[in-house]
């Protein structure tokens, strides 16, 4: 069983020329499939096209980043239910959204691939203005941001892909105000506690871990890791950033998924094969591949 990282940024790849040489590197590693996430108008077309080139290997999300949310969000976010609209039906009726990209049934063919989720979106106080007045400002377009992809993707019935940074509190009781299902929501990059990811847990929804979970530093992100267990966990690079030991410091790439994966079959007693095995079958359940 090959792995799939659940969370990766290509546009940046795609843009320097590097892209085939980041997928021939990811597959050598064992990678069977990728989710390109979408943060901004900028990249979603990119990251749908690398979908459409790539069947099977890397699938695409739109989503809305809280971190370039600003005065014209609403502009922004009127453009991403269009993106579920512009694959073809197959002949059961089923709409691409239903089937997964490639079409598991066999009988789906997309020209233009499906989103798998929304987001990633959600609200982050770490990189809010410093002047307070301003980060009021930006913190309440966050908000407003964020409610109206809650109320799409409850609308859709899709996976959601929560960024929370300083927020969680926040976030939590906006998701549970929407009433989108919790069992379709994820927090990625966990870098909260036990006790957080335990809360998520009760709900239906679950964290995914990035490199960080190798970090010596990261005590507090192994404890939640712990706490959720094997079962329910889904692993990502979040490339470029957060590189794993033994590559902290560097450009991160999807092939170096394998190593959060090792890392975590020692840190739950299995082995590498098992916790491909889960993480894959999760990731797979979790997205509809």
């Amino acid at each position: 069983m090959g792995l799939i990282d659940t969370h990766t940024h290509l546009d940046s790849f795609a843009a320097s020329g590097a892209l085939p040489g980041i997928l021939e590197r990811a597959r050598a590693a064992g990678l069977e499939g990728m989710i390109a996430i979408g943060t901004a108008p900028d990249d979603w077309s990119v990251h749908r096209d690398i979908a459409r080139d790539y069947p099977g290997l890397v699938h695409a999300t739109v989503g809305l980043h809280p971190c370039v949310v600003d005065a014209g969000w609403a502009a922004a976010v009127a453009q991403i239910e269009s993106f579920w609209r512009r694959g073809r039906v197959d002949d059961s009726g089923v709409p691409p959204a239903h089937t997964g990209v490639g079409g598991r049934r066999g009988r789906t063919k997309i020209e233009t691939p499906c989103p798998v989720a929304l987001g990633e979106c959600g609200l982050d106080r770490f990189h809010l203005p410093k002047d307070a007045a301003e980060a009021a400002t930006v913190f309440a377009w966050q908000r407003e941001a964020f409610a109206a992809q809650l109320d799409l993707a409850r609308g859709l019935g899709c996976p959601l892909v929560i960024h929370s940074r300083g927020a969680f509190r926040e976030c939590v009781e906006m998701i549970t105000a929407s009433g989108v299902d919790w069992t379709r929501v994820v927090f990625h990059c966990f870098s909260e506690g036990p006790a957080e990811i335990a809360e998520l847990g009760r709900l239906g929804g679950r964290g995914s871990f990035t490199g960080i979970l190798t970090y010596k530093n990261a005590d507090g992100v192994r404890a939640a890791a712990r706490e959720q267990g094997p079962g329910r966990l889904m692993i990502e690079t979040d490339a470029p950033y957060l590189a794993p030991v033994p590559h902290r410091g560097k450009p991160n790439e999807p092939a170096y998924v394998k190593y959060i994966a090792a890392y975590a079959a020692e840190l739950f007693g299995v082995s590498y094969d098992e916790l491909a095995t889960i993480t894959t079958a999760n990731a797979r359940e979790f997205f509809g591949l």
